[in-house]
Formats: structure tokens, sequence, C-alpha cells
């Protein structure tokens, strides 16, 4: 195993993230929140707490002050951002760079749910879901690898830390509406998926660059939207509400029988961003990761199984010119 680097081990006892300078999008909503909380717990110098743009002015997520009696050596930087702007992403990493001459976690939490029909959804719907769970994604990759690859000498700072090796994470909040469909609309579904196909691509993107990318795909998390509370359109919400099955389906099926929290996906993406998770790229971590599916389910995808494995083409293996008896998969 290479000599990992004594700033970047997450045993470090001052905070496994001690020194990093973290952007978390879509903070002033429950899981961005959650997520630049977990960040500062441990020991991150600077977090971005990103807010769109087109909410006001003056945008403000209240983490800098909450966040900043919890965590005073944590600087909390309320950031007006649009996720749909190639410019806005890269004008925030040159300012991270200038500031802090570094740059190290990039959380991107700022997904749309959408319309719950495909009636109800328009063209532009579906482009806005695309721009937030996927595009937002996408500008990530492309522009944030650059910056955390730089290295820079130990700042004049609270939690200043020097970064003498490439190192980076970038982190996608999503659903398992990127594996599977159903769970809401269309939209939600389809631009969750592209959103896993940002992470499996960006494994080839980042080979020999020190940066990792995976993605949460969260199920049902309790981020505060009551079913009735969800608008026409789901421009309101960055998941499905958690009350979107009843009491007895989320005992019958979801594995600890219960919705999840947002401070719960917060832990994951800390453990994404610190060293724990240091040979961990391309993944798409479930949360919770036991749903048990409902048994009609299970026989469809048993019968789905069962025609891939049909149609695949089969080889015949030859060992010692003895052919075997079953044709391997």
């Amino acid at each position: 195993m290479e000599a990992e680097s004594d700033h970047f081990s997450p045993y470090r006892p001052d905070g496994k993230l001690y020194g990093f300078v973290c952007v978390v999008t879509g903070a002033d909503r429950p899981v961005g929140a959650a997520i630049a909380t977990e960040l500062a717990a441990h020991g991150a110098a600077c977090i971005y707490t990103c807010v769109s743009a087109s909410e006001s002015t003056s945008p403000s997520t209240g983490l800098d002050e909450t966040l900043q009696s919890l965590y005073p050596n944590t600087k909390i930087i309320d950031y007006p951002y649009s996720v749909s702007s190639e410019q806005d992403t890269l004008t925030l990493i040159d300012e991270a760079l200038n500031a802090w001459g570094r740059l190290d976690v990039w959380v991107c939490s700022s997904g749309l749910l959408g319309p719950p029909s495909i009636d109800a959804t328009t063209p532009s719907d579906l482009q806005k879901c695309f721009e937030a769970n996927s595009l937002a994604p996408f500008f990530a990759l492309k522009y944030a690898p650059h910056a955390m690859a730089k290295t820079s000498p130990k700042g004049n700072y609270p939690n200043a830390a020097p970064k003498d090796t490439k190192y980076g994470s970038i982190i996608v909040v999503s659903s398992t509406a990127s594996t599977y469909g159903g769970c809401w609309g269309p939209s939600f579904t389809m631009s969750c998926h592209a959103a896993l196909g940002v992470v499996r691509a960006g494994v080839a993107v980042l080979k020999g660059s020190g940066v990792r990318i995976n993605c949460i795909s969260a199920g049902q998390i309790d981020v505060g939207i009551k079913l009735n509370g969800v608008d026409v359109k789901g421009t309101n919400s960055q998941l499905p509400p958690g009350e979107l099955q009843g009491e007895q389906q989320v005992k019958k099926y979801v594995g600890l029988e219960r919705a999840g929290h947002p401070a719960e996906v917060g832990r994951v993406a800390g453990f994404l961003a610190s060293g724990f998770s240091s040979y961990i790229t391309g993944a798409s971590k479930c949360f919770p990761p036991t749903n048990i599916a409902p048994v009609h389910q299970k026989e469809k995808c048993t019968r789905t199984l069962l025609t891939i494995l049909c149609l695949r083409p089969r080889r015949r293996w030859r060992c010692n010119d003895h052919e075997p008896s079953f044709y391997p998969i």
C-alpha cells in the first residue's frame, strides 16, 4: 500500500476532514444543510454553502450563524450559485483557490423532484430536472478536479493544513430512482439515471487525478415535506416526501422499518469525503441499502434476469480439450 499523507489521514485527532475546503450545493435544503454540518463537525476549514441564485439577491442558509457557534474554526460562506451555470461553477472554483489555495470536496445536493406524472411534465420541466440532477454533477466533474489536483502550503487561517498531494472527492446526492423507475415522475427517474451516469463516466475521466467521484442514492428520507406539501411541479423538494409510502408499507419493505434522516445522509457524505473511502470511486451508495422488494417486484426482477441471461450470447469454454458440461455466464 502506498504511504498515506498524514494530512489526509482519516484518523488524525483533529478531524478526518481537517483543513479541507468544501463546496455544498443545495445547502438551503435539509440534506444539503446536514451535509455541511457533518463536514464542519469533522474539521473542514471552509464550506461554501451554495444557494440558488434565483431565490433572492442576498441568499442565506442560516448555517453561517448556526455552524459558526458550534464550530468556530470552520468558515461558512453562503454563496449565490446557479446549478445550470457553467460560469458560476468556474467563478466559484476561482474564488476558492484564490482565498484558500485549495479545493478538496464538492457535494452536488441540488436535486429537483419534478412533476409526479408524465401528463404534468413539460419539456421545460424535464430540462430543469436534468439541469439540477445531472448537469450540475457534470460541471463538477469537468472543472473541479483541476482545482483539487493543486497542492498548497499551510495557510494562515483557522483549521489550516498543508496539501501535499493530489486529493479530491466529488459526491453526487441522488436517489434510488437512479437505478429503477416508479418512485416518482419520469423526469425525476430519467435525470437521476443521468446523474449516476456522470458518476460512472467519471471513473475513467478521473484516472490518475487523485480525485474520486461517488453517488449517494437516497431512498426514503424524511425531509420534512408532507405529500400534500409538494407543489404540482415538484420544484420545492429534492426527494420524494417521507410519507410517500404508508407506515405499514415502510415496515414491510424497508429493512430498518423507518424513513432515513438528512443527518444520516450527511454521515455517508462525510465518509465519502474522507480518507476512509480512499479506494471507493464510481460507487452508488444506496441509502438505506436494505429495501425489501414486494413479491410481485421480485418476480418481475427474476423474469427480467432470466430474459437477460437467455439473450446474452453464450461462449463455450474448453479446458485441456475437455468441454465442461455447463455454459458459464
